[in-house]
């Protein structure tokens, strides 16, 4: 129960009071509340139990009371219905009541609405005025009517024409009203208006993308802006919110002030189509615009509905700031998207750092690998009758992409074709988590998921959840993350981080950009968009390209779009300039063994020796002669025919909801080849484990080059595979496994952090085996775990121009502080096995900061030697070598840092190396022969802890 007291002095009582109440309820049960105004009750709210998708159940009183006193008091009571988990809320109480025209010693507002029905002349008459000097008539705020009090009369009386609605306001010296001014601020000059569309040199340049951002980002949003300078060459401009804020809104937090900046840029530019492009929001939003809740995220602020009951109608959106139409702003389901709007979800500089150093890596050398030829498409499993639209839509989706771009290949993740799994929190998929994770981190340009959602992760048996996004770990293999599902990414709530933000947050990994929801999307709507988004995403149709921020701008404001409102939920987190990183065309194969395509060619058969020739070609169809790089090449078997599990047993229409699916065959080879001049060969041999019936399989290519920077894809389906190649030579040697973690300097037995990742070196004559038959996969068990194998099949790629040699390079997460014993057993294509044994020890990073095998090499040395290591951070360490005499006399300090994590999987090396000295002290000079001692220092920023360790060195 709660009171509220209000003072009316100089109440008429005999004048009903209007009096307007709301309050809510959130509950599972119904509840009420009494509504009590000076101890007469007045009303009884009513709320329904709240079922999804409402958050809550409202009422509202509005009527007339009558009041006896000048003292109002309002008592509300709440019911809970015998629900301890119930909650009452109150909007706001709002009373207006007819008082005396008395002045009270402040100035205040005052009016008389029943002037409005009596035309003519009315009077005014204020007693206890002789302090009033004035009365003005505020009705026009642009012309302001006095009534002077000249002679200080205690009764002030004017008179004003009647028959409409008049507003004045008492006046007295002693009471001015001050405009409301921060003491400690000097706005310094500004003018974006006058210099927003003006170049270095002053002249007039249309602006093709805009950052807002606050001041303490502002470092990071130039850095974002000068790399779509370098890679789009766009006309970028960053402007403070301050300075927009200052110019636009009087200095006040105002979305109308981004908004109405936006509008001016894109009205004043020279031509319609030279107008505004891009609109990159640089910070995270809150559901909090008045930072009244801790660790506010309020950064840049974003739209919210006025609805709040509902999940369905109750939202966030962007768009608002990208509707550039006259009338346009109130989010009517009229107004469509003129600007490509994105979100940058930092909330500091140090994660608007680790989000541009995503942005930049996208772009660099060591992102350009066959990754890109790759997408994933993932649909929730069948849990009602009207779910299998779930997996349809999905597969759908995986069909049209492989239609409409055959180079790209297609991995169906659909969870009902895995087995599910009971446990203690309900149904769950490992095989599925442990799928996603893996394609993930093999890399994919693309992740669609299609299915129910939340904020803790992707459907109820939560198949990829909070851990599992910040787990992933796939830095220079970024993915668009695409989750048209119900509020995966709800970023305006500080208090509940979600999974959607966390795969973004990813420093290790994750996405690159989020095409996610916020709110609650129906079904119907899902669908229609997620497959329209895919032809503006793709380019289908041969469309030009666009980037994925444009590609869903194009989605909602397609006509064929159902439910236009949801359109709303959609949001684009990332750099709204950056396009998806597709390969340019194109790759054909030419030869097979010598024998040009187009005549009668070898058949893949199984243990036959192929050679592929192939040349790159550019997007007329011509020869690159210039083109020099490296190839990989992806070798399919045919593709597969499977059917889900209907592991819910659910069914529709009286049939069991099954889907019949097709997927890509298992890849029997991946290596790489030298491109010279735009031609090449590659060399291997067919596993034993190819499908015998004869049929189409698929050749993947993707080539790169580095000067200048480019790749190009490509695929063949002419090629047939299958059969047994019996004149085969005979082979009974397995490959030779030789095992490392982190890097090949990694001795068995050392030491490394909780997420090392594993190097196998694999050798064998004919090849590895990679064909995912029975009981032939390359596999890896720690401490004899044979139940929770790791199955490294696509880790692994040949070496350039040599398919003998190979390498698997696989990042593990979350390992057991302690001594850990791994066994990898690898086969080659004649299904001869070999084993590898390593042993290693975890240090948990978190705990405590540990090095070993302190030495220099080479150790005596005359002019040059390198100081060795292990350590057990996946962080760059601060690392300073002191070198004394046997007396102690300082002679030379050295400093630097261990190098950081790799990309593609290659982890921190345990051994650090790159500390070297060339025998000479602090001046510059040579030092004499003998014996010195030096100390390391290591020190742990993350762990705020330092670790030394002394030895002696010898100079000839």
């Amino acid at each position: 129960e709660k009171q509220f007291t209000f003072s009316f002095p100089n109440l008429i009582p005999t004048e009903p009071a209007k009096v307007k109440i709301y309050a809510a309820s959130v509950a599972d049960v119904p509840t009420s509340m009494s509504v009590t105004i000076n101890g007469t009750n007045v009303d009884n709210f009513s709320f329904q139990a709240i079922l999804d998708p409402t958050y809550a159940s409202g009422d509202f009183f509005n009527g007339s009371v009558t009041l006896n006193a000048p003292e109002v008091t309002v008592d509300l009571a709440y019911n809970n219905n015998g629900n301890p988990s119930s909650h009452g809320y109150l909007d706001y109480i709002a009373i207006e009541a007819t008082r005396g025209l008395a002045f009270e010693g402040n100035q205040f507002i005052f009016k008389n609405k029943t002037v409005v029905n009596t035309p003519g002349i009315a009077e005014y008459s204020m007693t206890n005025a002789s302090s009033v000097t004035e009365i003005w008539d505020i009705t026009n705020k642009y012309d302001v009517v006095s009534f002077k009090n000249t002679d200080q009369n205690s009764v002030l009386n004017f008179k004003a024409v009647s028959g409409e609605a008049k507003t004045y306001l008492a006046v007295t010296p002693s009471d001015y009203f001050q405009p409301l001014k921060d003491g400690t601020v000097n706005i310094a000059n500004q003018n974006i208006k006058g210099t927003i569309f003006k170049n270095n040199q002053g002249q007039f340049q249309d602006v093709d993308y805009i950052i807002v951002t606050p001041d303490n980002l502002m470092s990071q949003a130039e850095r974002l802006a000068q790399i779509d300078r370098d890679i789009y060459h766009l006309n970028v401009k960053v402007l403070g919110l301050n300075e927009i804020y200052n110019e636009f809104s009087s200095g006040n937090q105002d979305i109308a002030a981004i908004r109405n900046m936006v509008k001016y840029v894109y009205d004043n530019a020279s031509a319609p189509d030279k107008r505004l492009k891009y609109l990159c929001l640089f910070g995270d939003a809150s559901f909090d615009y008045k930072d009244r809740i801790p660790n506010n995220t309020n950064v840049v602020p974003t739209w919210h509905s006025l609805d709040s009951f509902s999940l369905t109608n109750s939202f966030v959106s962007d768009d608002f700031f990208g509707m550039m139409d006259l009338d346009e702003g109130d989010m009517a389901t009229t107004n469509k998207l003129d600007v490509a709007v994105g979100r940058i979800l930092a909330e500091s500089p140090q994660s608007a750092k680790e989000l541009v150093d995503k942005i930049e890596l996208y772009h660099k050398n060591s992102s350009y690998a066959s990754w890109r030829n790759d997408v994933v498409v993932i649909s929730d499993d069948v849990d009602r009758d009207w779910e299998g639209v779930l997996e349809q839509t999905t597969d759908q989706i995986g069909n049209l992409i492989t239609q409409e771009k055959p180079y790209l290949n297609v991995v169906k993740i659909h969870s009902d074709a895995y087995q599910q799994q009971s446990s203690a929190s309900g149904e769950r998929y490992p095989a599925v988590n442990k799928a996603i994770k893996d394609a993930i981190e093999v890399g994919a340009l693309v992740v669609n998921y299609f299915g129910h959602g939340g904020e803790d992760g992707l459907a109820h048996e939560r198949i990829f959840d909070k851990n599992d996004s910040q787990e992933v770990r796939n830095s220079c293999k970024f993915n668009c993350f695409v989750t048209v599902t119900c509020e995966y990414t709800r970023f305006d709530n500080p208090l509940r981080p979600t999974a959607g933000e966390y795969v973004y947050w990813n420093p290790q990994g994750g996405s690159i950009a989020l095409i996610t929801t916020t709110r609650q999307i129906f079904v119907s709507v899902g669908i229609s968009f997620n497959i329209k988004l895919e032809d503006y995403l793709f380019a289908f149709d041969d469309n030009e390209l666009t980037s994925m921020a444009e590609a869903l701008r194009k989605t909602k404001i397609d006509p064929t779009i159902s439910g236009i409102q949801q359109r709303r939920l959609v949001f684009f987190i990332g750099d709204p300039a950056m396009k998806l990183a597709f390969a340019k065309p194109n790759i054909k194969l030419t030869k097979i063994n010598d024998v040009p395509i187009g005549t009668t060619n070898d058949t893949l058969k199984s243990l036959s020796k192929i050679k592929l020739s192939g040349e790159v070609l550019d997007e007329a169809g011509h020869l690159m002669t210039n083109y020099n790089g490296i190839l990989t090449t992806t070798v399919y078997d045919k593709n597969i025919q499977r059917q889900t599990l209907a592991n819910n047993n659910i069914y529709a229409n009286g049939q069991l909801v099954k889907l019949n699916f097709e997927t890509l065959g298992e890849k029997l080879f991946i290596g790489q080849a030298t491109v010279t001049n735009g031609l090449f060969d590659i060399n291997f041999v067919v596993p034993r484990d190819v499908g015998i019936p004869v049929g189409n399989g698929k050749i993947s290519f993707y080539a790169k080059t580095e000067t200048p920077l480019q790749d190009q894809a490509g695929a063949n389906f002419d090629v047939l595979i299958g059969g047994i190649n019996e004149n085969a030579a005979e082979d009974h040697t397995g490959p030779i496994v030789k095992l490392y973690m982190n890097d090949e300097n990694f001795v068995s037995g050392g030491i490394t952090n909780e997420a090392p990742t594993l190097l196998a070196k694999l050798q064998d004559d004919n090849g590895i085996n990679t064909a995912s038959g029975i009981g032939h996969d390359i596999v890896a068990i720690i401490d004899d775990d044979e139940t929770n194998p790791f199955v490294l099949n696509d880790y692994y790629k040949a070496n350039v121009d040599d398919y003998t040699n190979g390498e698997v390079t696989y990042p593990f997460r979350d390992l057991a502080p302690g001594l850990h014993t791994l066994k990898l057993k690898a086969w080659d294509v004649y299904n001869n096995s070999g084993i590898s044994e390593i042993q290693f020890v975890v240090h948990d990073k978190d705990q405590e900061l540990t090095i070993t095998n302190v030495l220099n090499y080479p150790n005596p040395f005359i002019n040059y030697t390198e100081f060795w290591f292990n350590h057990n951070s996946s962080e760059p360490l601060d690392v300073s070598i002191q070198i004394f005499t046997i007396s102690g006399k300082l002679v030379k300090t050295l400093n630097g840092q261990t190098e950081a994590g790799g990309c593609c999987n290659q982890g921190v090396s345990s051994l650090s190396r790159n500390m070297v000295w060339d025998g000479r002290d602090d001046f510059g000079d040579k030092i004499g022969k003998g014996v010195y001692v030096y100390k390391l220092k290591v020190r742990s920023n993350q762990l705020n802890k330092q670790v030394e360790k002394i030895q002696k060195l010898v100079i000839l």
